[in-house]
């Protein structure tokens, strides 16, 4: 049967709470967002005797870091799929009437950051697609593909994002189950993807065979199942996680428990900048913790480049952990030297070029009484384009600081990722041809040290021949199409990061 697929109309959304921003429909958000954006979370859940559609909205809300624009749960009873998705946050697009009418035993959820197609209500996910049978599916994606061009070109040139294609690809067999077309279509998909889709009795998790986008299963106490993009989304409907979907395996879950099928044998390429910045603290990923994983970035900087300092101050919140694990390792005080506004996000600012200018302002605020006259260490994850850097810096500097020392927990980022990760194009890269002292004196520090790549692999539970170094090594482990790698190549220009 077909989906009930709403609000289609922007008058049936569940409008913004007190105190709550909607989301302008002209905004585009790539046009001052600074740093690498999250790609997207995905959730499922197949639970008989319980309210799927408010778990699934509670495991969206801890992968809520991982998308913003978007968010989207379709729900199944068996007979048919029911689609509630809009742009927005979570607790924008759905309130309690919207999830009662939710009614059903399966469901998938979805947060979107877009990295290919508009942020518009038509790309927002899950995705509905009718089947050649007459019945429907449900998709959501975590990831990019990067051969779009070549699987619309089996569907006579139909032209869509990467999900719709999965999504039609899925859908066109007459002949087999769902389960068997994932099986017979998930070879031909390459890039990074972990997908969570449904019919209307089966919840499946498929991911891709490098395994770069992170995927979990957990039981929930009364034998239900639950897949996730972090542990943290287990954790908050109190599932306990059993393991993760394993590179090239499909699973399927229905009334007769889980099972599992290979469609490729696993070449593990995991993402290293999950690790960095893109997962919440909290979530643990074979046998690591990212919380302690960042701490040891921090001390492993603290051994590599000490400096003679009074204090270790974190950017919040990616920078915290390391910060701490650096002030431990150097034997230094940590404290919250910048404060951030925890009510400014981006679907607040406005992209106008002098708003882009106060960005960092509005973000973070600076505490004199700790910044004033000290030597600082200031610990963030990543340099990007460089210029929130460098109004950091100099925000800093107003309020008094007597020196800034950057620590930068990855090392420099210098080419764009095709596999999810919106991190911009290779022109916009700072790191991508001016060496570190460049980069220091265009943010205006008084020193800054990159962790190097062996320290930070060190600080993972994994081997480096394991791990997608791309962003920082150009070394891609899936093979990315021409015009893309010509778009890579593009020559840096000093003045697109002023």
């Amino acid at each position: 049967m077909a989906a009930d697929e709403r609000p289609r109309d922007p008058a049936a959304r569940p409008g913004p709470g007190p105190g709550e921003h909607a989301l302008p429909a002209d905004v585009d958000l790539a046009a001052y967002a600074e740093g690498p954006r999250e790609e997207c979370g995905v959730f499922g859940i197949y639970a008989h005797g319980e309210d799927v559609a408010t778990l699934t909205y509670f495991g969206l809300y801890a992968l809520q870091h991982r998308g913003q624009e978007a968010a989207g749960i379709a729900v199944a009873d068996g007979q048919r799929i029911v689609v509630h998705k809009d742009v927005g946050l979570v607790n924008q697009v759905f309130n309690e009437s919207a999830l009662a009418s939710l009614d059903g035993h399966l469901a998938i959820g979805h947060t979107r950051y877009s990295t290919a197609g508009a942020s518009a209500w038509i790309n927002a996910q899950p995705r509905y697609q009718e089947t050649a049978t007459g019945g429907g599916l449900a998709l959501g994606h975590n990831g990019n593909l990067v051969n779009t061009g070549e699987l619309a070109r089996q569907l006579d040139g139909v032209v869509g994002n990467d999900t719709e294609l999965m999504a039609a690809l899925l859908a066109r067999d007459v002949d087999v189950s769902l389960e068997e077309a994932i099986v017979r279509t998930a070879p031909q998909l390459v890039g990074a993807y972990s997908v969570v889709v449904m019919d209307e009795q089966r919840l499946h998790a498929f991911r891709d065979p490098q395994g770069v986008r992170p995927l979990q299963i957990g039981r929930l106490p009364a034998g239900g199942w639950v897949v996730a993009s972090e542990t943290a989304a287990l954790d908050i409907v109190g599932a306990v996680y059993v393991r993760d979907v394993a590179p090239g395996e499909v699973i399927t879950i229905d009334d007769g428990g889980l099972r599992s099928r290979r469609f490729a044998p696993p070449d593990p390429s995991f993402c290293l900048f999950e690790w960095v910045y893109l997962a919440r603290p909290d979530h643990r990923q074979d046998g690591g913790s990212v919380l302690f994983a960042r701490r040891s970035m921090g001390r492993q900087l603290a051994r590599e480049k000490p400096v003679d300092a009074d204090i270790v101050i974190p950017v919040p919140e990616a920078g915290r952990d390391a910060a701490a694990g650096y002030a431990a390792e150097a034997g230094l005080p940590f404290a919250d030297g910048l404060v951030k506004n925890r009510y400014v996000g981006r679907t607040f600012i406005q992209p106008t070029q002098s708003l882009r200018q106060l960005g960092i302002k509005l973000k973070l605020s600076p505490v004199r009484e700790i910044v004033e006259g000290r030597r600082l260490v200031v610990v963030d994850d990543s340099i990007v384009r460089g210029n929130t850097s460098r109004q950091l810096v100099a925000m800093l500097r107003e309020v008094g600081a007597a020196e800034v020392h950057l620590r930068i927990t990855s090392p420099p980022v210098a080419h764009p990722c095709y596999y999810g990760i919106d991190m911009a194009t290779r022109a916009e890269l700072i790191g991508a041809d001016l060496d570190v002292e460049a980069i220091r004196a265009f943010v205006g520090a008084d020193s800054l040290h990159y962790l190097s790549l062996e320290g930070l692999i060190a600080s993972t539970p994994h081997q480096r021949e394991k791990l997608c170094t791309a962003c920082f090594t150009g070394q891609y482990p899936i093979p990315v199409p021409g015009e893309r790698e010509q778009l890579a190549q593009v020559a840096f220009d000093f003045t697109d990061v002023r």
